[in-house]
């Protein structure tokens, strides 16, 4: 998971409670833009990082549903709409997608280059989450049967 968008994160959310639902294992490398879904709100920290970090954590998404659309946003507009159709249609969050997906077992690996690029500390990230380098997780990559990349 490279991006940082609602609208990619839910899909891959999706495919990976229904690898889950049909009794496949499924896991989640996280890079970049896309440990914004794994970083848990409650948890945002500023301490030993430098300016560069403290200014880029307070700038970017906390957790899930900060994320921003990845077409159509609208400054936050096309989000809110969304988010509306999906509440008519009863469809669940994003929120709600991710603890899913943490209550199925999916796994979660965090790119240990990109967390550190990124400035976001092991402590910021939802507990399951695994640092792993880019390397151990190809390892794990060819083991599979299935790779995307969202």
């Amino acid at each position: 998971m490279f991006s940082g968008d609602y609208d990619k994160a839910l899909a891959a959310l999706i495919l990976a409670n229904s690898a889950k639902d049909i009794g496949l294992d499924a896991t989640i490398f996280f890079a970049f833009w896309g440990l914004f879904l794994i970083r848990d709100p409650k948890k945002f920290s500023v301490e030993d990082k430098t300016q560069y970090e403290k200014m880029f954590g307070m700038v970017t998404p906390k957790g899930p549903e900060e994320l921003p659309l990845s077409r159509m946003n609208m400054s936050g507009l096309g989000k809110k709409m969304l988010e509306k159709m999906m509440e008519d249609d009863d469809t669940p969050l994003l929120s709600n997608f991710l603890q899913e997906a943490r209550n199925n077992g999916v796994e979660f690996f965090g790119c240990q280059l990109s967390v550190e690029v990124m400035g976001i500390k092991k402590e910021e990230l939802l507990a399951e989450v695994e640092i792993i380098t880019a390397q151990d997780y190809l390892k794990d990559a060819l083991n599979s049967n299935i790779q995307l990349f969202i």
